[in-house]
């Protein structure tokens, strides 16, 4: 389920200190977009937020909960997001410290999956 307009106003303003966020309907959900690249994922009006092997002691609090997942074949398949809690909705600040870890790590995914000439 895609985010609510009312949720997606919400992150836009509240993640706006990264830059010009933006969502758009992906796989039934909504991807979180900065820059180009998505570094988040909203379903049913929950954030998830990129991780990486560099960025995941930033959301070690996160770790408790499920990443965000799909199933394929009758096997879960887990992705490279993770919830973000939901006491960060009450914490502007953290939830954008939060966010620029999760850009960068989705930058890095970028860099690595352009085509190399």
């Amino acid at each position: 389920m895609v985010a609510s307009p009312d949720f997606a106003e919400f992150l836009t303003e509240q993640l706006a200190p990264l830059g010009r966020v933006t969502l758009r309907r992906m796989f039934g959900k909504s991807g979180v977009f900065c820059g180009g690249v998505m570094f988040g994922m909203v379903t049913e009006n929950t954030l998830y937020f990129r991780v990486d092997e560099q960025n995941q002691a930033t959301f070690e609090e996160a770790r408790s909960s499920p990443p965000l997942n799909y199933r394929k074949k009758g096997e879960m398949i887990d992705l490279a997001f993770w919830r973000v809690p939901d006491r960060l909705m009450d914490e502007p600040d953290e939830l954008v410290d939060w966010g620029r870890a999760a850009l960068a790590a989705a930058r890095r995914v970028a860099v690595k999956r352009k085509p190399k000439r």
